[in-house]
């Protein structure tokens, strides 16, 4: 028994946890489940990890990096073009994907007023968003691999990063739409209160105040883009040789990338070919883990 200040008389084995009643075990069970469920959600992602470390760790060289893939049946050789051609087609894919991408959303969290044409636009990027990449590859393929529009060529660089371009844009109108939005509207009224005009309080207020959450958000679609293997297969095709960055035949050419050497390795019947399709995949989930982690990096820096 105890009294408390009110003068009430308590007993001290009400305020005691008891494990064995109902909602107590209950809530344990529920609370085991969760954390189940987790583990079963994470244990893919570690399992898959795990055994591209465990195959393509142990193939990582100097000349992995530094060579160009073997002719059927020799040995050695490496992967080099397939990582030029990689930085390459997303390099162009940033080119085309982050101008239109960051005006979209300065268009959108500035300029717009909710109105029909400004919620066409979000229904748009949202559906653009889900449309399978296989799609984005077959429309570039269509209107400018066949009908050869790039300079009289076919497959190509430059066609292979319109296409990763499609899929990114829709990522980074969002993520500038919504970092913009973070932007604290006091900052726009002191602007337009000493006489900057919309495009200086724009350019010099609020897209610095929101460049953290913007650069997340192409970084994120850089990472997207980069491990992408059907538009690339319509559209940049593959070669076994060096990509001639210097020379404008060499952006509107085929060229190797990671992901479409690890689709055509894989399924060869040859041991060699094999063994450079797992150190592919290493190299290219080590590039996109890395992507990822900045892009938390900086998530990290715009919450301080």
């Amino acid at each position: 028994m105890n009294v408390n200040n009110l003068g009430l008389i308590t007993r001290n084995d009400q305020l005691n946890y008891k494990p064995n009643i109902k909602r107590n075990l209950g809530n344990r069970l529920m609370t085991g489940l969760a954390a189940l469920f987790s583990i079963v959600a994470v244990l893919p992602l570690v399992l898959v990890l795990g055994y591209i470390l465990l195959k393509g760790a142990s193939k990582i060289s100097i000349s992995l990096f530094t060579e160009l893939p073997p002719p059927p049946g020799l040995e050695g050789g490496g992967i080099g073009n397939a990582i030029i051609g990689t930085f390459l087609v997303t390099f162009i894919a940033a080119l085309f994907a982050i101008p239109i991408g960051v005006g979209g959303g300065i268009y959108l969290a500035e300029y717009s007023k909710s109105d029909w044409f400004a919620k066409f636009i979000r229904f748009g990027t949202n559906v653009l968003s889900g449309v399978p990449s296989i799609i984005a590859g077959v429309f570039i393929y269509g209107t400018l691999v066949t009908t050869r529009l790039l300079f009289g060529n076919a497959y190509s660089a430059v066609a292979g990063g319109l296409a990763l371009s499609i899929l990114m844009i829709p990522t980074v109108i969002k993520t500038t739409d919504e970092g913009l939005k973070l932007v604290p509207d006091d900052l726009r009224r002191g602007a337009l209160g000493v006489g900057a005009s919309r495009f200086i309080t724009i350019t010099r207020i609020t897209l610095p105040a929101a460049f953290t959450p913007i650069a997340t958000g192409v970084v994120l679609s850089i990472a997207r883009a980069a491990g992408e293997t059907a538009p690339l297969i319509f559209t940049a095709l593959f070669s076994p040789y060096w990509a001639d960055l210097l020379s404008v035949d060499g952006w509107f050419s085929s060229i190797a990338t990671l992901s479409v050497l690890i689709y055509n390795f894989s399924i060869m019947p040859l041991e060699v070919q094999n063994e450079l399709a797992w150190a592919a995949s290493f190299v290219l989930v080590a590039l996109i883990l890395a992507l990822n982690l900045s892009a938390r990096w900086l998530g990290r820096v715009a919450s301080r």
